[in-house]
């Protein structure tokens, strides 16, 4: 293969891309590419060069992309970036976005988010070492939530995706929104298994039962309702404080409502379900959700079983054999 030599820098011009080459690069044919040798100084330059002009992977899982193909054929990269985030994020998240990333000098919002993403794994190189074994339980349960709810968000749009526009995507996006589904997978396991090995003393509750409840008229309803029965309850109104009472006890029996301000009532209780010291607590979900929407969610969340609003006091005698 002749040589190729190409000095290429990429301005910013509002949401576009401007490339100022040093020398025009020799467009190549397919059988040329198809016995370049990836190993050699000249391809890596290339695919550098690629990379950093276009913000897409060269080499994905051993194999030449076909947009970097594309690319030394001197086709032209469509940029589908700003057209990409707009299927996740609202209009006005998308455009404060691209602001932070014009004003920090990110190539693309790809760049940022993954940037972001190493951040949270990586950052000071601590943050999942020892360093977080030092942290209280309130730090810790701030951290899994800050990892966690965007996760479900990135996972759960992903998975949508796939599984509802299928057959409406174009083979690059599909596979890209395919690598984004099982990123996410692995980020939610390596998080489970980091933050489930941080040490947790042998808990000590001081109540029955935990209520995770935002509306303080049913905890109170129910507070007294437990408490005439000779048991105690202990209600919070969020799904962060509900992690951080977890943290300092168990309780015979938690009482979990789906709907909460901050973390999804489903997302809790796989939590639990997943957890080596607390998958073993029985979790009834306690919801105005219709019931066969939510035993959709049954085997996913391994929940106990649900309580639906409005309801009977009598509908909590099934959850006495717990207490």
């Amino acid at each position: 293969m002749s040589k190729i030599s190409k000095n290429s820098k990429t301005k910013k011009n509002g949401n576009e891309k401007h490339v100022d080459k040093g020398s025009e690069r020799r467009s190549m044919i397919d059988e040329e590419i198809a016995t370049i040798d990836l190993e050699s100084k000249e391809v890596k330059q290339l695919m550098e060069e690629y990379q950093e002009e276009t913000d897409k992977y060269a080499i994905w899982r051993g194999s030449i992309t076909e947009g970097f193909k594309k690319w030394l054929k001197g086709e032209k990269i469509y940029d589908r970036d700003k057209e990409r985030i707009s299927l996740y994020v609202s209009e006005d998240t998308k455009q404060h976005w691209q602001d932070f990333k014009e004003s920090h000098e990110y190539s693309t919002i790809s760049a940022l988010i993954r940037e972001s993403v190493d951040y949270y794994i990586e950052q000071k190189s601590d943050l999942f070492g020892e360093g977080l074994r030092r942290m209280d339980d309130k730090t810790i349960s701030n951290i899994s939530h800050a990892l966690k709810e965007p996760l479900t968000t990135i996972k759960g749009f992903s998975q949508l995706l796939l599984e509802n526009y299928n057959e409406e995507l174009n083979e690059e996006v599909l596979n890209t929104i395919k690598n984004i589904f099982d990123q996410s997978l692995l980020l939610e396991n390596k998080i489970i298994n980091i933050l489930d090995n941080i040490a947790v003393e042998e808990p000590h509750p001081q109540y029955d039962i935990l209520l995770i409840e935002d509306d303080l008229a049913t905890i109170r309803l129910l507070t007294s309702y437990f408490e005439s029965k000779g048991y105690k309850c202990k209600g919070v109104v969020s799904g962060t404080k509900g992690i951080e009472e977890l943290r300092g006890g168990v309780p015979r029996l938690i009482l979990l409502d789906i709907i909460l301000p901050d973390i999804s009532g489903y997302e809790i209780c796989k939590m639990i379900k997943d957890h080596k010291i607390y998958k073993e607590i029985p979790v009834y979900l306690l919801t105005a959700i219709p019931g066969s929407e939510v035993e959709k969610k049954m085997g996913e969340t391994n929940a106990d079983g649900y309580i639906l609003k409005p309801f009977d006091f009598s509908d909590f005698e099934v959850v006495f054999q717990y207490l």
